[in-house]
């Protein structure tokens, strides 16, 4: 009689690796037991202030930056710059109780992937984590309106807010589904969230996502949002 043989282990999924920098000791340790419970995240560092991450970021090279904004020293919109340069393939994702249109439009026009709020929900976090290491852009909900009315307010449109030609399809009219997709975007919603909130497959929402792009000409969710949130207040 033959014994079974074990199956070998499957290799384990890599990990998002992040690094926290927030100048308050007990909001780190709590950030770090908030995530560590998800399997797919990882917390690599942290520092409590920008000159410490620019020795540490180089190191580490973490996927995520997750960076507060109210620093001492430096603030932390105006180290993105040099923590892209100390680590080139972070993705920098502003975690900030600083609700100011000003803020989040230039922590975007420097390069950070994302702006979220401290309020957001331990599950939200680490989904939008997710989008952002993956290369999509995340801003919190409560924030799109502002983020509309701060490139507005520098004499300009939001970004994509008037889109450009694209290659076909352009100015092909939304389907009533995809009009609800895009609803969702603008509430910040991921796509697994929207496939549940429109009872559809989340490959059938990736579908349409796409198909409202092109058809827009947009080449991002945070422009489709922008788009959204500028055309409602226009109603």
């Amino acid at each position: 009689m033959t014994t079974p043989q074990p199956d070998a282990a499957s290799p384990a999924a890599p990990r998002i690796t992040l690094f926290l920098i927030d100048d308050h000791t007990l909001l780190r340790r709590g950030l770090v037991a908030l995530l560590s419970q998800q399997d797919d995240l990882q917390v690599v560092g942290e520092a409590g202030d920008a000159a410490q991450a620019l020795r540490l970021v180089p190191q580490l090279r973490p996927q995520v930056i997750l960076l507060d904004n109210h620093l001492p020293g430096v603030r932390g919109i105006d180290a993105i710059a040099d923590l892209r340069a100390a680590s080139p393939g972070s993705r920098i994702l502003m975690l900030t109780v600083s609700e100011d249109g000003a803020d989040l439009a230039s922590a975007l026009q420097r390069g950070a992937q994302g702006y979220l709020l401290k309020t957001i929900d331990g599950e939200l976090l680490a989904e939008a984590i997710r989008r952002a290491a993956h290369g999509e852009p995340v801003v919190s909900p409560e924030m799109m309106g502002k983020l509309v009315a701060a490139f507005q307010s520098q004499g300009g449109p939001p970004p994509a807010a008037a889109p450009e030609p694209a290659a076909e399809d352009s100015g092909a009219p939304l389907s009533p589904r995809e009009e609800e997709v895009l609803r969702e975007i603008a509430r910040g919603a991921s796509n697994k969230e929207i496939a549940r909130q429109l009872s559809i497959a989340e490959t059938t929402v990736k579908i349409h996502v796409q198909h409202i792009l092109r058809k827009l000409g947009l080449s991002s969710r945070v422009q489709a949002a922008v788009y959204a949130a500028d055309r409602q207040r226009a109603e």
